[in-house]
């Protein structure tokens, strides 16, 4: 093989086949099958789609000489298979070999990372229903699973995924992060619950969720509830410290600003049209015409403006889906047993933590100092799944050829145009940041 992909990560061989014994995927060491060549062909090659057995079988003997049967393979894809994969991911996430090639962005005195969390839906073959839910009627039957991640903005690198049943819902997986001090978190609303949120104020993390209609809102003077309809009515704005919850008490900042009508009216359309089962509540139809944010940041020097910016950070997350399906084959799941399917995403899932480590995060920093133009992260990714021959090229810096480098740069850079791109918007909010420390 030109590379390795473990290897790379700082995982070697030895500690491959090590998880292997520990989690029961290999019993004996003098098995036909190498366990870390198995793993580098099974997740490069998870990207193509393939579930076939008999394909798995035909890449591994091409790709080693080893020659198995497509029953072996079969047998294989098992639990123990399944927490082997799991294992390998957790361990290059929290590989500290890796974390020495973060981006050199500005580090601040107020937060260590940014972390975005968001859940994104993969439909699958009905069979699996039993196993991952989905949506069942008179009508329709679908079958999905939800993976959850959680990616820091300021390392551009993913610390924690998760494979779901759809079942299990964003708010269900709001106490599931992991969290340092000096954290921030950005959540939709749908992971917003006061007992979330004080875990969060609990562990020294500050976090911005968008409001959610519904939640309880106290006068810290009075511990009388709050009427913010009626505040917003009379002031515009509201930059005011409450409480939430109902039998634990916990202190917040509600910030809000409004927006324009046409705005607010989009808002109404997409609520109603959303809502067909219920409508919207006037209430919630009136509170759209402003934009408002439940924060734990209590410095004010941190405005309205800012929190907006922070907070529209989040949809690089879902840019990163997007591509996740466009590039890496995540449309194509052919009717597979659970297991096999809980191995082919986690595969895939090792294989973008590994382009995110250690080739999107370098090679931004190597072409921006360069040439001073941003990697687009979509067509980034797909220039490396459509030219897979290219990736041992990339990983070796020092020794990048001009003609690769010039390539890379034509195929995976933002056109020239004024739209501000993330890079540009990220660069300007820390640049804030800083500012306000010093």
């Amino acid at each position: 093989m030109e590379f390795d992909i473990f290897e790379v990560e700082g995982l070697s061989r030895e500690e491959v086949e090590k998880i292997a014994f520990e989690t029961g995927f290999c019993k004996r060491k003098s098995g036909k099958l190498i366990i870390p060549d198995f793993l580098h062909c099974f997740c490069l090659h998870s990207l193509d789609g393939f579930t076939s057995y008999n394909d798995i079988a035909g890449i591994i003997f091409n790709k080693t000489d080893v020659s198995l049967t497509k029953q072996a393979f079969q047998q294989r894809m098992s639990d123990e298979c399944v927490a082997f994969f799991e294992r390998v991911l957790e361990k290059i996430i929290e590989s500290k070999h890796s974390s020495k090639i973060t981006n050199e962005q500005v580090w601040l005195d107020k937060f260590n990372r940014i972390l975005v969390q968001d859940s994104t839906i993969i439909r699958l073959p009905p069979r699996l229903f039993d196993e991952f839910s989905g949506v069942k009627n008179a009508h329709a039957n679908v079958c999905n699973a939800r993976i959850q991640g959680v990616y820091d903005l300021i390392s551009r690198r993913f610390t924690q995924f998760s494979i779901d049943p759809y079942s299990k819902n964003d708010l269900s997986a709001a106490k599931d992060i992991k969290i340092e001090p000096k954290d921030l978190v950005l959540r939709d609303r749908g992971y917003f619950c006061t007992n979330a949120d004080l875990d969060l104020a609990e562990k020294k993390a500050d976090s911005i969720y968008r409001f959610k209609h519904g939640t309880k809102i106290y006068n810290t003077e009075s511990d009388k509830e709050f009427n913010l309809l009626n505040y917003l009515r009379k002031y515009n704005s509201i930059d005011k410290v409450v409480s939430i919850g109902t039998n634990e008490k916990h202190l917040v900042r509600i910030v809000a600003e409004p927006v324009t009508e046409e705005v607010a009216n989009l808002r109404r359309m997409k609520a109603k049209k959303e809502s067909s089962h219920k409508k919207p509540s006037k209430e919630l139809l009136a509170l759209m015409e402003w934009t408002i944010f439940i924060t734990s940041i209590k410095d004010k020097e941190i405005n309205f403006d800012i929190i907006f910016n922070l907070y529209s950070l989040r949809w690089r997350i879902e840019n990163i889906f997007k591509t996740w399906k466009s590039n890496f084959n995540f449309n194509k799941i052919q009717n597979v047993c659970a297991k096999q399917l809980k191995v082919l995403l986690t595969a895939r899932l090792i294989m973008i933590t590994f382009f995110n480590n250690w080739l999107y995060a370098p090679l931004s920093k190597l072409v921006k100092k360069r040439t001073h133009k941003q990697i687009s992260f979509m067509k980034l990714m797909n220039y490396i799944v459509k030219n897979k021959d290219i990736i041992p090229k990339l990983i070796n810096l020092k020794e990048l050829k001009s003609n690769d480098f010039d390539a890379l740069v034509r195929y995976s850079t933002y056109d020239l145009r004024k739209r501000e791109n993330f890079e540009d918007r990220f660069d300007s909010i820390l640049i804030d940041l800083k500012c306000l420390q010093e």
